[in-house]
């Protein structure tokens, strides 16, 4: 009798085929089972539906309510291979059924904590002035150039969200300063305690940091919690760096602390993006912008696609996944993002 090998399902957009199907990666997974894929849109319902009943594995976004999970009598993962929630997935029915839903946020946060420690030090030592000054030939030399310079060293740090970003980016830390509190709702103080980090409030940690990270994800219930008053207690001058969910603050008035002069703030996501022409932003002094570069480098997909075949292969084996971030189902519920 023939033993049909898994059916694993690739569905990834907005991920392209260069991002997590690389040949390389294609030939490991058609070593597992039969691959069946396909790119440049989410996947048609007839094509989902043609493959719902022998399908192992789901790599991408595909929409699986609890309808379709009782179709999937075989489906043992689900694996985003974006760094988010979806909402078009049924998350408590899927661990009811233990079926493993993963996220590839994991893989992207290296990058992303990275790209918050250079910004810190750019925003704190004004290093894109420097170079403007510079290049208009008005420079100023050592001391006399720094008069508004402040370093990342024993400096007080606060960190708003302590997921797998904050996870990677408190080693990168590490070696500037061991002042680092944490505000995140999600987490017990004891556990914050236990990685050597100072948990506390959101509203004693603002005004007492001279560098703030807003590394929160954004969910149903926080949406716009930084509000303008919040924002107005972090210190005068301190160092903003946004870059994981512009939902969570107000935007407006991040971009007014920045344009008073009042904050140094370092901006990656936006509202909308791709960011409108005439967008305010775009005319705001005193901030750094990039378009949603944190995260999103080849070597990010790299590490995307070593994961997900590594804990492709866990699964099918019988075994737990031993990389991707698993969802929570009450918390992925919640979460409202892109």
């Amino acid at each position: 009798m023939t033993v049909m090998r898994p059916l694993i399902f690739m569905d990834p957009f907005p991920r392209t085929e260069a991002m997590v199907l690389t040949h390389d990666a294609e030939e490991a997974l058609r070593g597992m089972g039969r691959l069946v894929t396909h790119f440049g849109s989410r996947a048609p319902d007839e094509l989902v539906e043609s493959i719902l009943d022998e399908v192992a594995v789901i790599i991408g976004q595909t929409a699986m309510d609890r309808a379709r999970l009782d179709r999937a009598v075989n489906l043992k993962a689900i694996v985003n291979v974006k760094a988010n929630w979806e909402p078009n997935i049924d998350y408590g029915y899927a661990q009811a059924r233990g079926i493993h839903v993963l996220s590839a946020a994991p893989a992207m946060a290296p990058a992303v904590a990275e790209f918050c420690l250079g910004q810190a030090i750019n925003l704190a030592r004004g290093l894109v002035a420097a170079d403007a000054d510079f290049r208009a030939g008005t420079e100023r030399y050592g001391i006399a150039g720094n008069g508004t310079a402040y370093s990342l060293f024993n400096a007080p740090v606060g960190l708003i969200g302590y997921g797998n970003l904050g996870r990677a980016l408190v080693p990168l830390l590490r070696p500037f300063t061991d002042q680092i509190a944490v505000h995140d709702p999600f987490l017990s103080d004891a556990f914050l305690e236990g990685e050597g980090l100072e948990p506390m409030p959101l509203d004693d940690l603002l005004p007492t940091s001279r560098f703030v990270f807003l590394l929160a994800g954004a969910t149903s219930e926080n949406e716009g919690f930084l509000t303008a008053e919040r924002l107005a207690a972090i210190p005068e001058d301190a160092s903003v760096i946004l870059a994981s969910r512009a939902e969570v603050v107000d935007f407006k008035a991040l971009l007014g602390e920045a344009q008073r002069g009042r904050l140094r703030v370092a901006i990656d996501v936006f509202p909308e993006e791709p960011v409108p022409v005439e967008d305010a932003a775009r005319q705001t002094d005193n901030a750094l912008f990039s378009a949603h570069l944190a995260g999103g480098m080849e070597a990010s997909y790299a590490r995307i696609r070593a994961m997900m075949i590594d804990d492709v292969r866990q699964i099918l084996a019988g075994l737990p996944p031993m990389h991707l971030q698993r969802a929570e189902p009450r918390l992925a519920a919640m979460a409202r993002s892109r």
